[in-house]
């Protein structure tokens, strides 16, 4: 696989579009990043996954997945080695990070759409304004 697979599923996803994070090609779910190429030249792809499923994912095939280095990796950020994925293999990967992502924003909506009780700002007046 390459860059250009590694797009073509990623935009194959439900409501995927590409955008552009510091210089390299994202792939994003409701204007939240999923997964980048910002390693292409090495070979990469990143997939933004959590802690648990990068440790799962690296358990179960070492020679394909691996940590980004540093605090994005602890993370959960993860390479995906082009050269050695297949099909199956990069469409589940990359299944996998637009699922969470959607997840999220599922949540984050959802929270956001919760009505609040709000105390007015002066008791007894209504919206918190003082008496003209």
């Amino acid at each position: 696989m390459n860059s250009a697979d590694f797009r073509r599923i990623a935009l194959s996803l439900e409501g995927a579009e590409e955008g552009s994070h510091m210089g390299a090609a994202d792939f994003r779910v409701g204007g939240h990043i999923f997964a980048t190429l910002a390693a292409v030249q090495e070979g990469y792809g990143n997939l933004m996954i959590t802690p648990e499923l990068q440790a799962a994912f690296i358990a179960d095939r070492p020679d394909l997945f691996l940590p980004i280095h540093g605090g994005w990796g602890r993370m959960g950020m993860t390479h995906i080695r082009l050269a050695v994925a297949d099909e199956d293999s990069l469409r589940g990967a990359l299944h996998t990070a637009w699922k969470l992502r959607a997840e999220k924003n599922q949540k984050a909506s959802r929270k956001t759409a919760s009505p609040t009780k709000r105390k007015s700002a002066v008791a007894g007046r209504p919206g918190g304004t003082k008496g003209k």
